[in-house]
């Protein structure tokens, strides 16, 4: 059985005669929790578009369990196995909180029109979803409209509509990006426990987050991995001090 969950080979994209991803090798392991950083304009969203589907690549491949998924739409990405969360909230903000998470559980399995049934009725999707609130911790609301949230619990929904589905990969591109340190503090437990066993990758600037959650961290700066490699080596990185992180990161990974 392959080990390896998500692979880049030599990938590339351009825009026109902008080359934004250039050659960019990863391997990340099945099980892993990886956090990819770098500079502003570096390419991370680029590349988890085109991990994801919503973007199709210049050239390079992307392997998923082994085999070729480069240039695949982001629905057929999804149902091989990966799921995506965004920088901007996405949830529905007239559904109460149950209501998203039993949607987004519906979309996932294939359901596309189940509206036309009882909704009652589907015990398991139903059970699902209950189970979901406690994880993410929002069982108390499960039946506040999603709008009416704190920013910080629409982000803890936002996370458990994206696992909700049962797939191996997890994308979170930025997960805690605008919280407050103890809003981030348990974020990181929320995501520690709702991914577990599952393959994460995650953009994130806040560093203390990444060091809480990273097994790996990779580095990408001007579209290329320049290192990739366990917290420790990397904060004594040399050439990702000089490219990224510098002396104004000290305190954040001490």
């Amino acid at each position: 059985m392959n080990d390896v969950a998500i692979e880049l080979k030599g990938l590339r994209k351009a825009f026109g005669a902008t080359e934004i991803i250039r050659g960019a090798n990863l391997r990340v392991e099945r099980g892993e929790r990886l956090a990819l950083i770098g500079p502003n304009g570096a390419g991370k969203s680029t590349l988890f578009n085109l991990m994801s589907g919503f973007l199709q690549p210049t050239s390079g491949e992307i392997l998923l369990n082994g085999e070729a998924v480069g240039g695949l739409a982001p629905d057929r990405i999804h149902h091989r196995g990966v799921a995506r969360s965004f920088q901007i909230s996405s949830v529905f903000h007239n559904l109460s909180v149950f209501e998203n998470l039993r949607v987004a559980l519906l979309w996932s399995c294939g359901h596309r029109y189940a509206f036309w049934r009882r909704l009652s009725t589907l015990h398991n999707v139903n059970e699902r979803a209950e189970e979901m609130l406690e994880r993410i911790g929002l069982a108390r609301q499960r039946h506040v409209q999603a709008g009416l949230l704190t920013y910080a619990d629409q982000r803890a929904l936002e996370i458990g509509l994206t696992v909700i589905g049962g797939k191996d990969v997890i994308l979170l591109d930025e997960p805690t990006a605008g919280m407050s340190r103890a809003e981030s503090d348990a974020a990181v437990d929320m995501i520690l426990r709702v991914t577990e066993g599952k393959t994460l990758i995650m953009v994130e600037h806040d560093m203390s987050v990444v060091f809480g959650l990273a097994d790996r961290i990779a580095v990408l700066v001007y579209g290329e991995v320049i290192a990739c490699d366990v917290p420790q080596s990397i904060r004594k990185n040399e050439r990702v001090r000089d490219a990224y992180l510098g002396d104004h990161a000290e305190k954040a990974i001490a």
